[in-house]
């Protein structure tokens, strides 16, 4: 592990290095037909996302008040420039929990770089030294995150604004969203110190949620994951070092990985009607 490696860890995705990975066998008849311009598809895009991912590290000046205010104005155009100011602000707050935990751990971190509509990344010039500092820092984001969702019901209590209403809401979505258990999400961070078993778990729910609701969010978590986690499980053997987690921290991670879902799939439920209530029309 060198001091130099710049690594890429986001509230959305995270940039690896390219590993060759061996060519699986095509699959006869219609299939073949099928899956060969999906797979060119498939490598075509993932190229074209590491390419801008590399792209906005190397530039310099793409600091994180140019990024804001791009992002800002692309979420202003389709919501309306507070509800834009709001969704970078929730934004900016979870990733600064990754930033928070990383310095902790005596790790220098980047401020956020935004990208309109992909959330935001951070750089970080080493890698975590085990599968436990991985999952603390995945949890970092969620973990502030939240705070920043209740520091907006705080607002919406004390102004009665609906637009902190819906900050609280998306600021409590995107937390619990970025907890599903699959890389390259802050859960697929955390549950890797849990059991990594939750990655297959986690990939068969949204490989079923992609065919039943289509999302091209869903496809990108999709496109940049599946090779961490192939590589993962082809590297078994020698990742299981890494992996080597006592019960006592596993519980630990556990604890509050699983914790936090409940409490904000709580806070999602009771929202919801609030929501709608204070729906304009």
């Amino acid at each position: 592990m060198t001091s130099n490696y710049q690594d890429t860890y986001d509230a959305d995705y995270r940039a690896l290095e390219e590993k060759q990975v061996e060519k699986p066998k095509s699959p006869p008849g219609k299939w073949r037909k099928f899956l060969g311009p999906v797979a060119t598809m498939l490598l075509f895009a993932a190229t074209k996302l590491k390419f801008i991912v590399t792209i906005l590290k190397s530039i310099k000046f793409l600091s994180t008040g140019i990024t804001a205010l791009l992002s800002i104005g692309a979420y202003a155009v389709w919501f309306g420039w507070q509800f834009g100011v709001g969704i970078v602000v929730l934004i900016f707050i979870h990733e600064m929990g990754h930033v928070i935990v990383l310095r902790r751990y005596g790790v220098k971190a980047s401020a956020p770089v935004f990208i309109p509509f992909l959330g935001a990344f951070i750089a970080m010039k080493q890698l975590p030294k085990d599968a436990v500092m991985e999952a603390v820092v995945g949890l970092g984001g969620p973990v502030i995150g939240s705070l920043g969702a209740l520091a907006a019901w705080i607002l919406y209590q004390t102004y009665d604004n609906p637009i902190f209403l819906a900050m609280t809401y998306l600021g409590v979505l995107l937390n619990l969203f970025n907890l599903l258990p699959v890389m390259p999400l802050d859960g697929g961070r955390a549950v890797g110190a849990i059991s990594r078993w939750l990655w297959v778990l986690g990939y068969a729910a949204l490989i079923g949620l992609m065919f039943l609701r289509p999302s091209p969010i869903v496809f990108i978590i999709l496109l940049i994951g599946a090779p961490e986690v192939w590589n993962a499980i082809r590297n078994r053997k020698g990742a299981d070092d890494y992996y080597v987690v006592p019960m006592s921290k596993r519980l630990a991670v556990g604890a509050v990985y699983f914790g936090l879902i409940a409490v904000l799939g709580a806070a999602l439920y009771e929202l919801e009607p609030l929501l709608v209530a204070n729906r304009p029309g």
